[in-house]
């Protein structure tokens, strides 16, 4: 293998650009708005890290350690643009952000759409969001699917958006971009919760049992000296640590945000803020 390959996959580059510009158009609207408490320089930061961890891991050399050499490798590009990248760009895309990126004439007709509105209004359901979550990454991780979509290029591609969209299916729930108020912090914590349970279950089989993915077994295509063993194990591993980082990120960052909210109405009181 070499670490300079790189897949300059057009349909990745060409999906990452037009999100590039859709965001830029936002953000520059918000911000001759004058509302740059809305559309800070952080925000921006924060979604080309997003698009990144997005992007890279499907045209880099890490593309091709995961389909052709290591488990583990291939495990990580996973969590990367099905976890950690929808996270953050909900994150950075908060409203009113979120309802700048896209056109006006676009967010009418959904709303005029019924059957669309609807079937968005069902899957982002919290019970509806995390169930297609666990049942797309469990089906997916199914030696026989995993194999199946490791040998057919166009499987392949819809494996990855699907982890795309039920990653933002998910994380919409804990990070409430467009501000619905409908989850209280206990029901966020209590989502985290069945999330970091999930991978730990998932995670936990990679760990614990004998490789299960026939691809995988030549033990002439080793990267690093792993066994087949040893690069399931670290699979695993990394389907846990990342959920843990990203759950505990996101706790933070609601502790955080509830903290200033109390400050706020303190300060409005003129009176100390409780510790």
């Amino acid at each position: 293998m070499s670490w300079t390959t790189w897949n300059p996959a057009p349909l990745v580059l060409g999906g990452a650009g037009l999100t590039l510009v859709l965001f830029l158009r936002a953000f520059l609207r918000l911000r001759r708005r004058s509302r740059k408490d809305h559309a800070g320089w952080s925000r921006a930061a924060l979604f080309l890290v997003a698009l990144a961890l997005g992007t890279l891991p499907l045209v880099s050399p890490l593309d091709e350690a995961g389909d052709g050499y290591l488990l583990s490798a291939h495990m990580l590009q996973h969590v990367l643009i099905g976890d950690a990248a929808p996270a953050l760009a909900l994150v950075a895309l908060r409203a009113p952000l979120l309802f700048f990126l896209l056109p006006s004439t676009v967010l009418r007709r959904v709303a005029q759409f019924d059957p669309l509105r609807r079937a968005l209004g069902f899957l982002l359901r919290a019970r509806v969001s995390l169930t297609a979550w666990m049942l797309v990454i469990a089906a997916w991780h199914v030696p026989a699917a995993y194999d199946y979509a490791l040998a057919h290029e166009t499987v392949h591609d819809l494996e990855h958006l699907s982890f795309i969209a039920v990653g933002l299916l998910a994380w919409t729930q804990l990070v409430d971009p467009a501000r619905r108020n409908g989850f209280a912090p206990t029901r966020r914590f209590g989502c985290m919760a069945a999330m970091v349970g999930f991978a730990l279950v998932l995670g936990g089989i990679l760990v614990a049992t004998q490789p299960l993915y026939p691809a995988y077994a030549d033990q002439s295509t080793r990267l690093f000296a792993l066994s087949p063993s040893r690069d399931q194990q670290l699979a695993g591993l990394v389907m846990i640590g990342e959920q843990l980082a990203a759950v505990g990120a996101c706790a933070w960052f609601l502790v955080a945000a509830q903290r200033g909210e109390k400050r706020r109405r303190w300060d409005g009181l003129d009176m100390p803020a409780p510790v």
